[in-house]
């Protein structure tokens, strides 16, 4: 069985965010506005995305 995928774009920028919340963007792959990228769908990479949820959208 195929592990679930997730695609996650910035959609927001991290210019006056904290240094956590930006390394935390660098760490789930995203680079630059408007970067999508496609992750495995596991508890670590989803509380990832909770903590930055006002910087990145969830795509179908």
């Amino acid at each position: 069985m195929a592990d679930k995928k997730i695609k996650v774009k910035l959609v927001k920028s991290t210019n006056g965010c904290k240094t956590g919340h930006v390394a935390t963007v660098r760490g789930l792959g995203l680079r630059r506005l408007n970067h999508t990228v496609e992750l495995v769908d596991t508890p670590e990479v989803r509380g990832m995305i909770n903590r930055v949820s006002y910087l990145v959208r969830l795509e179908s």
